[in-house]
């Protein structure tokens, strides 16, 4: 389970078969924002930050398989988070534990375990920007769902936005996938329902 330093995460860190780790972005972006207050250390500790971003673009653009991610990033990332956090230990003697580079240090480090746990398997990706460039949508009508209705249409709403995501997920087209819904729903046992939904909508046409 990927977050940010959030504690109430921590909750997850007592059960068992879960895993934990924390995510880079979050991270990177605390040290941009001390560059205003220590442009040097900070831009140091950002470009390590960058360096390990530049690892997974490469995976990424040479199509690595997971043994291939986790093996290029123990030979390049493993060294750069090694010094890294050597660096950190010696630029918060050096800085106010107040400031934003102090802040950002003591994020970072507070947190290093489950930053470096992405290491360890190459399925696992550094950041869970995945997962927050795909619930954005949904955050920026937050304020829009205060007036649903009652909270009845509230739960309608969140179950199209889940069907529709689904969609999204499978490669397909909405508009199509409504209209064979509709147009086989009153001929389709109440046990067999499932097969409309839109992650078996594929397989169902093309046994047509």
């Amino acid at each position: 389970m990927q977050s940010d330093g959030y504690d109430a995460y921590e909750t997850f860190d007592k059960v068992e078969g879960i895993t934990t780790l924390c995510c880079w972005a979050h991270a990177r972006r605390k040290f941009f924002e001390a560059l205003e207050y220590d442009k040097y250390y900070g831009q140091m500790l950002l470009g390590q930050v960058q360096s390990l971003y530049k690892i997974e673009e490469w995976c990424t653009d040479h199509h690595y398989t997971p043994e291939q991610i986790k093996a290029y990033r123990g030979q390049y990332a493993v060294p750069i988070l090694e010094n890294m956090y050597d660096n950190m230990h010696e630029f918060l003697s050096k800085t106010l534990p107040k400031s934003p580079l102090g802040k950002a240090i003591t994020y970072t480090l507070n947190r290093w375990e489950k930053l470096c746990v992405y290491t360890t398997n190459g399925i696992l990706q550094i950041d869970n920007n995945l997962v927050e460039n795909s619930i954005r949508p949904i955050a920026l009508g937050r304020k829009n769902y205060l007036f649903a209705g009652s909270h009845e249409r509230a739960q309608d709403a969140a179950m199209l936005y889940s069907l529709f995501a689904t969609c999204r997920l499978h490669n397909i087209n909405p508009e199509k996938w409504l209209t064979y819904l509709f147009e086989n729903i009153n001929s389709t046992p109440k046990d067999k329902l499932h097969l409309l939904l839109p992650q078996n909508y594929t397989q169902q046409i093309t046994q047509q």
